[in-house]
């Protein structure tokens, strides 16, 4: 059960109090930002620049521009703290602003002529074991490393919208919840859409060399 449905239950449960626990904190650290303490918006970049490191890679299949993206991302995260109404997730209203301006870069890029998708072959330090599990051997580590470029080599040739989906929900691990918040779409758009942009992405899996 999700910590979501024992709270309609009015269960609770030690995943409730995490989540509980969560919320306050991040409450907190919103209360801080707008006060413009300096050590608040240096956590912040602590929690999440590697998330969104991540999933600016996944957008733009460049590190380089992912590094300039998440920059580009704190600035305007600093500049419109003030505006944010917490009617959403603070992670929620992060992944919104930085997939503006990934759709964005993409648009910018592909009118320069720089469509291009490098293979994402490392994931950052703080994300490595959490979604790839205990650090391999050099042999394992080696075939995953090239597993994950050719996934990221299949995610690069999905539509932008898809790109998005496919790694707010199956990358990031995200809710429905919070990807319609982030998107601004229906939930049932939401999951028709990543229904055909999984289809899409095992098709081109399927025809790339392992």
């Amino acid at each position: 059960m999700s910590p979501s449905e024992a709270l309609d239950l009015g269960q609770d449960g030690p995943g409730v109090s995490v989540a509980l626990e969560a919320r306050r904190q991040e409450q907190a650290l919103v209360a801080r930002l707008r006060r413009g303490q300096a050590d608040a918006f240096e956590t912040l970049v602590h929690q999440y620049e590697d998330r969104l490191y991540d999933f600016c890679v996944r957008m733009v299949g460049d590190r380089e521009e992912a590094h300039d993206l998440v920059q580009e991302v704190f600035v305007s995260v600093h500049q419109n703290m003030r505006r944010f109404r917490e009617d959403s997730r603070l992670s929620t209203w992060l992944f919104r602003i930085t997939k503006n301006h990934c759709i964005n870069r993409l648009k910018y890029l592909q009118r320069r002529g720089r469509g291009r998708s490098e293979a994402f072959d490392e994931l950052s330090a703080g994300n490595h074991v959490e979604v790839f599990g205990a650090p391999p051997g050099p042999d394992a580590a080696l075939e995953s490393a090239r597993e994950r470029a050719r996934v990221q080599q299949a995610i690069s040739q999905l539509e932008p919208d898809a790109r998005m989906l496919v790694a707010l929900r199956d990358v990031e691990g995200l809710s429905y919840e919070e990807i319609v918040d982030i998107t601004e779409l229906p939930e049932g758009t939401v999951k028709s859409r990543l229904h055909r942009a999984r289809e899409k992405l095992a098709d081109i899996l399927g025809r790339l060399e392992p």
